[in-house]
Order: C-alpha cells, then sequence, then structure tokens
C-alpha cells in the first residue's frame, strides 16, 4: 500500500508558476509510475505528466513546454513544476502511484491516488 501526501497547489496569476509536490509513504523505486491527472469542474480527467522509475518522462500536448515533472527518490517524492500557467489550467490535480512491487517481489496493478489539490490560475 502506497500513501501519497501533496502539497504546493494554490492561486496564481496568468503567467506565474507553482511547483507540486507528492511525497509517498514508501520508496517510489518501487513504483512503476507517478504522476498528476486534473480534474476541472465540467470536464473530463486528464492526464497531465507521467514518470518511470527509470526517469522515463511524458507530459501532455497540453502543457509541453510549461509543464515538467521530476522524481526524487531519495525523498520518495515527484514534483509537477508549472510555469507559464494559464487560467485553463485551474483544476484540482491528483498525484497517483501505479505498478508497485512488495517486498516479497509480487507486483500490483492497483492504482493509489493523494488527496488532490487545487490550482486556481486568474487572468
Amino acid at each position: 500500500q502506497v500513501q501519497l501526501v501533496e502539497a504546493g497547489g494554490g492561486l496564481v496569476q496568468a503567467g506565474g508558476s507553482l511547483r507540486l509536490s507528492c511525497a509517498a509513504s514508501r520508496s517510489i523505486l518501487s513504483i512503476d509510475n507517478m504522476g498528476w491527472y486534473r480534474q476541472a469542474p465540467g470536464l473530463q480527467r486528464e492526464l497531465v505528466a507521467d514518470i518511470t522509475s527509470r526517469d522515463s518522462a511524458y507530459v501532455a500536448d497540453s502543457v509541453k513546454g510549461r509543464f515538467t515533472i521530476s522524481r526524487d527518490n531519495a525523498a520518495n517524492t515527484v514534483y509537477l513544476e508549472m510555469n507559464s500557467l494559464k487560467p485553463e489550467d485551474t483544476a484540482v490535480y491528483y498525484c497517483y502511484a501505479a505498478g508497485t512491487y512488495a517486498p516479497d517481489g509480487s507486483f500490483s496493478e492497483q492504482y493509489y491516488w493523494g488527496q488532490g489539490t487545487q490550482v486556481t490560475v486568474s487572468s
């Protein structure tokens, strides 16, 4: 099992920056994928960024060039650096962990979720 604690959301003006963090309760070296989805009112949930245990990163086209995902294995934390924020980035951002290995080597595809953090970008 993995507990995820998010931090870093808030209110920012368009063009500003925020950094989200997602701290895991266990070593993230044993987690295949971590990242963020976001959901705005009335819209479908959108995958924003993903990073694998081998540091392979994906960011959605809608945020490419503005958002960067990274990981600090020593701190068991994944970060989402968000620059040049736009009002359309306003959403609740949810951190996830997927594909975990237990100490006995068994694998689970179960998703674990953070509590969500609100990001609001004013125009």
